[in-house]
């Protein structure tokens, strides 16, 4: 899966996986994170995700990494943000006073543009990618991310031979061999979510979990 499957899906408008309002897991778990209300916080594979606003809005100078150019305009103009644009790094920058969105391959970031971050949301990151992504998008996010820096996590999972991801499954044997050598894990939550997401249900899944995690370093 490159970038331009999403790349197409963004063209095409095929973004079932984009939310209307703000992550609720995001809104209840953050604060678990005691990250400051001025630290820096990095959303990865960010789309144009109301989240980076709620980040925003508690305080924090937010980052974000897209590979479309397409979703990270729709952000700002449909959000009536000004913004300013340089490329740099190889990658386009969208900057405002407390948002940045770098458009661009996650796996060009450097631990030099994650410097300072203190908290992390994944929740549409690690379950858009098939399994040997999902170790290389691992091993890459864990070797430029700040030591200090916690994750929150949300997953799926379901019984994948019902249908072809993205969203992909993620299980918690998954989730201990992807980080458990570098961090503390915590199942903060697990839900029956079945019926809030329909399009899993034409799809053929019977069952459907949401599972939230919280990542610290060890």
């Amino acid at each position: 899966m490159n970038p331009e499957f999403w790349l197409e899906n963004w063209k095409n408008n095929k973004i079932g996986f984009h939310q209307q309002e703000t992550n609720s897991h995001l809104a209840s778990f953050w604060q678990q994170l005691d990250v400051a209300p001025d630290c820096r916080v990095f959303v990865p594979l960010c789309g144009k995700s109301l989240d980076l606003l709620w980040l925003c809005q508690q305080g924090h100078n937010v980052l974000g990494v897209e590979v479309s150019d397409l979703a990270v305009s729709q952000f700002f103009s449909e959000n009536g943000l000004t913004y300013s644009k340089f490329k740099q790094d190889g990658f386009q920058h969208y900057q405002t006073e407390s948002l940045a969105i770098l458009q661009g391959d996650f796996f060009n970031l450097t631990a030099d543009h994650l410097q300072d971050v203190q908290g992390v949301f994944d929740r549409a990151s690690l379950v858009a990618l098939p399994l040997e992504l999902r170790q290389e998008y691992v091993k890459h996010l864990k070797s430029i991310l700040p030591d200090k820096a916690k994750i929150l996590l949300v997953t799926f999972e379901y019984d994948q031979s019902q249908m072809n991801g993205p969203p992909f499954s993620v299980n918690e044997t998954e989730i201990q061999t992807l980080y458990q050598d570098s961090y503390d894990i915590e199942l903060l939550l697990t839900q029956d979510t079945m019926d809030l997401y329909p399009q899993f249900k034409t799809q053929g899944i019977n069952a459907l979990e949401e599972k939230v995690y919280l990542l610290q370093r060890s």
